[in-house]
């Protein structure tokens, strides 16, 4: 089996890096947008190289060879078996998140969401004309529990329509279990929520758990259920443009299906297809399992650098995601302004919690996907603006 190098550090700067490239300064370290800084999987860039000496670029057929990949990636990785007449290729998940939306919703419902969650979610419920209703997680003991009464009560508000469910959760970083799953599932079918899962971090976890997908729980629930998944935050390829959504659910699926139209977000580029194919097999998978070792070797490092040099600041339990959740309330400031200051001392650009909700305010994000040595240096800049 190869050995990857996850310690190389690569120059991304002057790429147009949307993480690298939004500041000029020598000085600036950015560890907030969720791509990895490391080299994607080597059998990626083959597959990508040889469609490039092709030389002719036009409108892409998505071959049955895609959707074989995708199956058969699910039933032997996450033993989820499901038919390819079931998936819908798309740009992106947030684009998917919103056809969908818009496909399950009319203007005034309201879409509850399990906050702290990722930002674009708001956009998406805001931009379809309907309101965020926000399930609040219970953050205790360095962890985050579901309020599973106040969903219920909000579940059962005639108005509430979808669920969008965040499984792995990004930024509370829960891989939620199966039991968990089943409430989630139970209480939006008795109160007909139709549920949105966005699982585009399923394949990072970290060890000790297991992500399972929400729709393989029951018959029931998978046909009340969107999963919308991509290899774009586990291969470093966001910038390809593809991802899925699977739905069971013949008529649901023909509305979304029309919803993705209408938002002319129906095609894909031939280089997403073609990553992700090479993603979902045999090197993929042995290439993702050195990634999420070295991923939980640097999460562990960052906890003892916290635990020995800033234990004032609790870290949140990582059970997946590279996303990591700080605790900053020590410092009785908010994150937005404490971001502020870390970039314009330190040179640190890291995420404020507040852009997930308002019980954000006393958090941080923190990207650990890096070469150990950049995510050392990170924090070393974190701690100097602490104790300076």
């Amino acid at each position: 089996m190869e050995t990857y190098n996850f310690d190389e550090i690569v120059n991304r700067r002057g790429t147009n890096s949307y993480k690298w490239d939004v500041s000029d300064k020598e000085n600036f370290l950015p560890m907030w947008v969720a791509d990895m800084d490391f080299r994607t999987l080597p059998y990626i860039i083959e597959r990508l190289q040889q469609r490039v000496a092709h030389g002719i670029f036009g409108y892409t057929a998505v071959p049955n060879s895609y959707y074989d990949a995708v199956t058969n990636w699910f039933v032997h990785r996450h033993n989820w078996l499901m038919q390819k007449e079931w998936i819908i290729y798309t740009s992106g998940v947030v684009p998917a998140i919103s056809a969908i939306i818009k496909a399950m919703t009319q203007t005034g419902d309201k879409v509850l969401v399990q906050t702290p969650v990722y930002n674009c979610f708001f956009s998406s419920i805001k931009n379809n004309g309907c309101e965020v209703l926000c399930n609040e997680l219970i953050y205790e003991d360095g962890t985050y529990r579901i309020d599973f009464d106040d969903l219920e009560q909000k579940a059962a508000d005639p108005k509430t329509t979808v669920m969008i469910l965040c499984n792995p959760h990004n930024p509370a970083g829960r891989v939620w279990t199966r039991d968990e799953l089943v409430r989630i599932g139970e209480i939006c079918l008795k109160n007909d929520v139709f549920v949105i899962a966005d699982e585009i971090h399923c394949e990072l976890v970290m060890p000790g758990h297991r992500y399972t997908p929400f729709a393989s729980i029951s018959p029931e629930i998978l046909d009340n259920c969107a999963v919308c998944t991509s290899p774009s935050k586990a291969f470093n390829i966001a910038g390809l443009q593809i991802a899925n959504i699977t739905i069971a659910n013949n008529k649901i699926r023909r509305k979304v299906d029309r919803a993705i139209n209408i938002n002319e977000v129906c095609d894909v580029n031939p280089f997403g297809v073609e990553a992700l194919q090479a993603a979902y097999s045999s090197k993929g998978a042995e290439w993702l399992e050195q990634l999420n070792a070295y991923l939980y070797d640097n999460y562990l490092c960052l906890c003892e650098f916290f635990e020995n040099n800033l234990p004032q600041f609790p870290v949140t339990k990582l059970e997946g995601t590279y996303l990591v959740w700080v605790d900053c309330s020590v410092l009785g400031k908010p994150s937005d302004e404490l971001c502020s200051e870390l970039l314009q001392a330190q040179g640190l650009y890291l995420n404020e919690g507040t852009m997930y909700g308002t019980s954000g305010i006393d958090f941080v994000r923190i990207n650990i996907a890096c070469p150990r040595a950049v995510l050392i240096e990170g924090l070393q800049r974190f701690k100097n603006y602490v104790v300076y």
